[in-house]
């Protein structure tokens, strides 16, 4: 029996016993789940403007959608609070196999208030598909250049980055130092890291829960060359990967509308691309390079229940970024603005403010 076939059926015998040991369990948490609130009114993922395409540097296109800033934020009308945030623009980068999407609620916030940019990282969301040989962080701080150029050709930028977007600004960092302090004037960290990575951590919601440490590494890489049968016992499975979700994506309780949402854009994420990533966590180690970000301010933002990238991470961050605050969510999971959106739209409103005031110091 080869090795392929022999992981394949190790996996495949964890995942059935996870599965008929946890059947009942999954059923009691679904219904949990489902009897939470509506939470906001708005519809996850229907916030949208004409999209724009970027052309990454090795020619894979980039999604990208600009959010203008309303005509009434420069001429007064009651807005002269927001006026300040004018010059700005704020460019989103979403993380590990999710969408553009999942800044719904800072889209939802900031919409016409502040210039702002979403876009989906390679090989995600609505994005032309990567090769595995530029599936990297350091690939995808080259894509956020890209971005740059063609999206916010002149002007001040903010970047906030969650989880593997967070790590992609790091990596901007670690090839463009010069650009924090003239082009970017502020920065965002949430639920994220530059190094010390548990790889195995970063996949928790799409393997069984008794898969880890260094077979994880080889049921993902062993699972890739099967990707199509393992997309669809994704979706056979859903109510199980909607509990892994709820468990492994937030720290507390929130409107089931969340959970669905979220295990949504991890669903529409073919494994092919998750394992494609998969490698590129496990030696990211780029914490020397974040001193860049000590010219500008910088806001750090986590949830204490983080079980992806734990607080530890941005504590560290923290330490090592001169003169930016950090702003632990207490019962927060990894989707903490989701989770915990006020108050990370709260201290985003910071982080613009001194940001705004950067620029006029400029």
């Amino acid at each position: 029996m080869s090795t392929t076939r022999r992981v394949l059926g190790v996996a495949a015998g964890a995942v059935g016993v996870a599965a008929a040991g946890t059947v009942l369990r999954v059923r009691q948490r679904r219904r949990i789940i489902a009897r939470r609130g509506v939470g906001d009114s708005t519809p996850f993922g229907s916030l949208r403007s004409q999209p724009l395409t970027v052309v990454a540097d090795d020619g894979v296109p980039l999604l990208v959608e600009v959010d203008e800033l309303d005509a009434a934020v420069t001429s007064g009308n009651g807005m002269r609070a927001r006026r300040r945030y004018a010059e700005l623009t704020v460019v989103f980068v979403h993380g590990y196999a999710l969408s553009q999407d999942s800044w719904h609620f800072q889209r939802a916030a900031y919409r016409g208030l502040v210039r702002t940019v979403f876009y989906d990282q390679r090989s995600h969301g609505r994005s032309g598909r990567s090769s595995e040989e530029h599936a990297t962080i350091e690939q995808l701080g080259h894509d956020l250049l890209r971005v740059l150029e063609v999206a916010v050709p002149e002007g001040p930028v903010v970047l906030v980055g969650h989880s593997m977007g967070g790590m992609t600004i790091v990596a901007l960092a670690e090839d463009h130092p010069e650009l924090f302090g003239e082009r970017i004037v502020g920065v965002g960290l949430i639920g994220t890291t530059a190094g010390g990575v548990d790889p195995h951590r970063m996949v928790l919601p799409l393997l069984p829960s008794t898969v880890g440490g260094q077979f994880a590494s080889r049921l993902v890489a062993a699972l890739a060359r099967g990707h199509r049968a393992v997309d669809r016992f994704r979706k056979l499975g859903h109510s199980v990967a909607l509990v892994a979700t709820d468990e492994l994506a937030f720290g507390d309780a929130v409107p089931v509308g969340y959970v669905e949402f979220v295990d949504e854009m991890l669903s529409a994420t073919p494994f092919g691309v998750v394992a494609d990533f998969f490698p590129t966590f496990g030696t990211l180690e780029k914490f020397e390079t974040v001193h860049a970000m000590s010219r500008v301010p910088t806001v750090i933002i986590c949830g204490t229940r983080d079980k992806l990238t734990p607080m530890e991470h941005s504590r560290k961050l923290h330490s090592m970024i001169e003169g930016s605050s950090l702003l632990e969510c207490d019962g927060a999971g990894h989707m903490v603005m989701l989770e915990r959106h006020d108050q990370v739209n709260a201290e985003l409103d910071q982080l613009l403010a001194a940001a705004g005031d950067l620029v006029d110091q400029q």
